[in-house]
C-alpha cells in the first residue's frame, strides 16, 4: 500500500516516538492513519500519553491528527504546548496561524505570522499570508511587494499584487509584475487573462487582441471576450467589438460597460437605431456613477438622427444624476446650433465654464464657449 508524504512523515514520527513505549499498538495507530480516521487516532494517542506530556513528537502527532480531523481547538492546544516547550519553531507558528485563519481569528493569525517574519525576514509564505489578512491598502501592498520580490515567479502572489496595483490605478506596475510571472509560467491562463485588462488601460490594444485570440482557443472565457471587445473598439474595428459583446449578451452576462461600447460602436457604424437601443439598454443596466455619461451618449445618438427634442430630454435627464461638463457643453451647442435658442445656449455655455473644465484637456471647448457667449450676448448678433 502506498502512503502519502504527510502520512509517511507522521509514520516516521510515530515509529520514533513509540520506540520506547511497548503499550502502544503500532498496527492499530497505523491503521487509523491509512484509513484517515484521524479523530480516532487523536483519541487513541490522548489515551496513551498523559495530559501534561511535554513529548514534542507525541504532541506533534496529536496536533496533526486533531487538525486533520477538524478539531481545531484541540489542535491549537497541542501546538501551544509545543510552542511553550520549544518556542520560535516556524512550522508550529505556521500551524497556529493556519488554525486561527480557519477559525476566523484574523488578529491571532496575523500575530503568529508577524512572529515568523521577526524570526525570518525573508520568509515568502509569511508575507504572502499576511497580505490576506490586511485591510489597509498601503500595508497590504507592502506585504505583497515583499512577497513578490522574494519570489516573483509565484503566480498567486503576482496575481494578488497586480490586482491591487490595478485597484490603485498603477497599471504599469501591475502589468510588469504579471509579465515577469508569465515568463516563468507561460501557459498560466489566469495570469495572461488578468494582464489583458491592464494592457487595455495602457493602450496596448493590439497586444490584447493577439493574446486574447490565443487564449480564446484554450478557453472562451467571458473576461477575455470583454477585454477583446474593448480593445477592438479602440482599434476602431467596431464590428468585431459588437461581435464579442453580442456573445456576452447571448450568455446573459452583459453589463453597462459592454452595452455602452456596443452603443458607441453602432453609432460609429451609423446604425443609429441600434445605437439608440443599446444606449437605452446601458441606462437600464447602469448602477454606477457614469449614468450621466450614458445619457449623454444617447442624446448624441439622437442628435445624429436629427431628433433634437429627444436629445434635449436625454441631456437634461443625465443632469438629474450628476453635474456634467460634457452635458453642459453639449446642451449649449444644441440650443445654439440646432434649436436656435441663444439665451438658453448662453446659459449652458456659462454653466459649462463655471463648472471648471480642465484648462488643458478642454482648451478648445473653453475657447469656443467663450467666443459663442460673446457673440450671442452682443445685441447685433442676437435676434
Amino acid at each position: 500500500m502506498k502512503i502519502g508524504l504527510p502520512l509517511l512523515f507522521m509514520v516516521c514520527i510515530f515509529n520514533n516516538a513509540t520506540a520506547q513505549k511497548a503499550d502502544i499498538d503500532k498496527e492499530k495507530l497505523l491503521g487509523y492513519y491509512e484509513t484517515q480516521r484521524y479523530a480516532d487516532a487523536a483519541q487513541y494517542l490522548q489515551s496513551i500519553y498523559p495530559e501534561n506530556t511535554q513529548d514534542i513528537k507525541a504532541l506533534t502527532q496529536m496536533a496533526y491528527c486533531n487538525m486533520m480531523a477538524g478539531k481545531l481547538q484541540e489542535a491549537e492546544k497541542n501546538y501551544l504546548k509545543i510552542n511553550a516547550v520549544e518556542p520560535n519553531n516556524l512550522p508550529v507558528l505556521f500551524s497556529l496561524a493556519h488554525i486561527n485563519s480557519r477559525r476566523k481569528n484574523a488578529t491571532k493569525a496575523k500575530s503568529y505570522l508577524q512572529q515568523i517574519i521577526q524570526l525570518d525576514s525573508l520568509n515568502f509564505n509569511a508575507y504572502k499570508q499576511l497580505a490576506v489578512f490586511e485591510d489597509k491598502a498601503d500595508t497590504k501592498l507592502s506585504y505583497l511587494k515583499k512577497a513578490n520580490t522574494l519570489n516573483p515567479a509565484d503566480p498567486d502572489a503576482a496575481y494578488d499584487l497586480a490586482m491591487l496595483y490595478r485597484d490603485l490605478r498603477q497599471y504599469q506596475q501591475g502589468y510588469d509584475v504579471l509579465k515577469t510571472a508569465i515568463v516563468a509560467d507561460p501557459e498560466n491562463f489566469t495570469l495572461q487573462q488578468s494582464q489583458l485588462s491592464l494592457a487595455n488601460q495602457l493602450g496596448k490594444y493590439q497586444e490584447v487582441v493577439e493574446t486574447g485570440e490565443k487564449l480564446m482557443k484554450v478557453n472562451a472565457d467571458p473576461n477575455v471576450m470583454n477585454d477583446m471587445g474593448q480593445a477592438y473598439f479602440y482599434l476602431k474595428d467596431y464590428q468585431k467589438c459588437i461581435s464579442f459583446y453580442s456573445m456576452l449578451e447571448a450568455l446573459d452576462i452583459q453589463n453597462e460597460g459592454t452595452l455602452y461600447y456596443m452603443a458607441l460602436s453602432y453609432r460609429e457604424l451609423k446604425e443609429y437605431d441600434k445605437a439608440a437601443l443599446y444606449a437605452q439598454k446601458t441606462i437600464d443596466e447602469a448602477v454606477s456613477d457614469h449614468i450621466s455619461v450614458y445619457y449623454a451618449a444617447l442624446a448624441g445618438i439622437y442628435e445624429a438622427k436629427n431628433q433634437f427634442p429627444d436629445a434635449l430630454v436625454a441631456y437634461k435627464r443625465g443632469l438629474t444624476f450628476t453635474a456634467s461638463n460634457v452635458i453642459y457643453y453639449r446642451l449649449g451647442l444644441l440650443y445654439d446650433l440646432n434649436l436656435k435658442q441663444p439665451k438658453n445656449a448662453v446659459s449652458y455655455y456659462m454653466m459649462y465654464l463655471k463648472n471648471k473644465p480642465d484648462p488643458e484637456k478642454e482648451k478648445e471647448q473653453i475657447k469656443y464657449a467663450q467666443s459663442r457667449i460673446a457673440a450671442l450676448t452682443n445685441p447685433k448678433e442676437v435676434r
